[in-house]
């Protein structure tokens, strides 16, 4: 069913609040994770495990927060959950015990998830329409990475403005307080999102009446679980998620591995930023071009061959091309997979209307990454210092991306038959 489709400043607003509820919790520590150890005085372990209480409070957020994106205005929903992330901000800057910090990270598990995934995947769906949804989600994922590049640039640029002596002299103290003007200008920059998305990211009336619920029922949910592409979803997101997690680990690999020092790691985590957007819009253009489930395929085998490149231990300090060249790799079959597997949810015939339902049921596996990937990141490089901890994780990278390919060639297969019957 065609309709009419939402202006490109409801696109743009959700591009720039879907990366801006992210910064507090993982973008910063994604680009300055050397700093937020240090800052923190924490270990890689300790910090994987308030990963892993943000993902435990999130699963049961999906769930439960699904059917409400099914009843209520994704606008609404999505500038209350900016707004309360923000506020996790103010307590973030006071550099908080490791118990309080571990309670804030299930707390933005719940601000960042009950409240907006789910809004934020059937509004993206709602705008794609019926033959957009490469496109939508390629540039809702290239946007937000855009929106991620820029939050890190600014940071970096605050955090070395205000790192006023050598590499080698900076103690926690030092590290601290440039940091904390990187976290207070984040807070208010996603504050000020919520208030954006608030009054200007509205659908035509006609559009909400037919993406809105009076109520969820059982049957409905049963219908939902029915769906042979729900099931397979979760594989692919689980598998796809773990490579996005661990790509966390490069601003540290360079840091260990290939001797960087804070200012020049954060640099490799926004580089990372920086390419994001433009694997997003590529492959959401490529993906609709042609067949989109087989792209998400094709994304996974990219991430494998990369994840074998860190794993085999090729990549030392005297290789910064290498370097470079095999995290371009790595990135791009990881960022590919993610803008693509919200995507197929058209082509696996999961309904718009219940598109809340499924995405709660489908992230309660798929988002599980959220619980085990952190610790088990810190495990890894804990128990085997250097590069052969990095090796180890980049071994778990190659065979979740391994599996997820399985998955999305059964996927593709699957919808491919189902296309060519009908």
């Amino acid at each position: 069913m065609n309709q009419k489709r939402p202006p490109w400043q409801f696109l743009l607003l959700l591009i720039l609040a879907g990366e801006s509820v992210f910064i507090l919790p993982f973008v910063l520590s994604r680009v300055f994770r050397p700093t937020v150890l240090a800052a923190f005085s924490l270990n890689n372990i300790e910090l994987g495990y308030c990963f892993s209480v943000y993902g435990i409070v999130a699963v049961f957020s999906y769930l439960f927060g699904g059917p409400l994106a099914d009843k209520y205005p994704p606008r609404k929903l999505i500038a209350i959950a900016l707004w309360m992330t923000a506020l996790g901000g103010l307590l973030y800057a006071t550099f908080p015990s490791y118990l309080v910090l571990k309670v804030l990270y299930g707390y933005w598990g719940f601000t960042t998830i009950f409240l907006f995934w789910a809004p934020m995947i059937k509004a993206t769906r709602v705008w794609g329409g019926t033959d957009s949804q490469g496109k939508a989600f390629g540039f809702l994922d290239g946007g937000r990475g855009m929106v991620g590049a820029s939050f890190g640039l600014i940071g970096v640029l605050i955090f070395s403005v205000f790192i006023t002596k050598e590499a080698a002299e900076l103690t926690a103290a030092d590290s601290q307080a440039a940091f904390r003007q990187v976290i207070l200008t984040s807070s208010a920059i996603v504050a000020i999102v919520g208030g954006l998305v608030w009054f200007f990211m509205k659908l035509d009336s006609d559009i909400e009446k037919k993406i809105i619920l009076d109520k969820i029922t059982i049957s409905q949910v049963k219908e939902v679980l029915k769906l042979p592409s729900v099931w397979l979803l979760m594989i692919i997101i689980l598998c796809a998620y773990v490579g996005y997690k661990l790509t966390d680990v490069f601003s540290l690999y360079a840091n260990e591995v290939m001797n960087y020092d804070q200012v020049n790691s954060a640099k490799v985590g926004t580089f990372l930023l920086v390419i994001r957007p433009v694997i997003g819009i590529l492959i959401g253009f490529i993906a609709d071009r042609t067949q989109t489930t087989f792209w998400l395929m094709v994304s996974f085998i990219v991430a494998v061959l990369g994840a074998l490149l860190f794993a085999f231990g090729f990549i030392t300090d005297s290789s910064t091309l290498l370097f470079f060249l095999s995290t371009l790799i790595v990135a791009t079959g990881v960022y590919a997979a993610r803008a693509l597997y919200f995507a197929v949810m058209e082509r696996g015939q999961i309904p718009l209307v219940l598109t809340g339902t499924a995405v709660g049921l489908i992230s309660l596996i798929g988002y599980t990454p959220d619980i085990f990937a952190g610790p088990a990141m810190g495990y890894l490089l804990e128990n085997s210092k250097g590069q052969l901890g990095h090796q180890h994780v980049f071994w778990m990278l190659a065979t979740f991306s391994f599996i997820g390919g399985i998955a999305a060639w059964y996927y593709h297969r699957l919808y491919k038959i189902k296309d060519s019957v009908g």
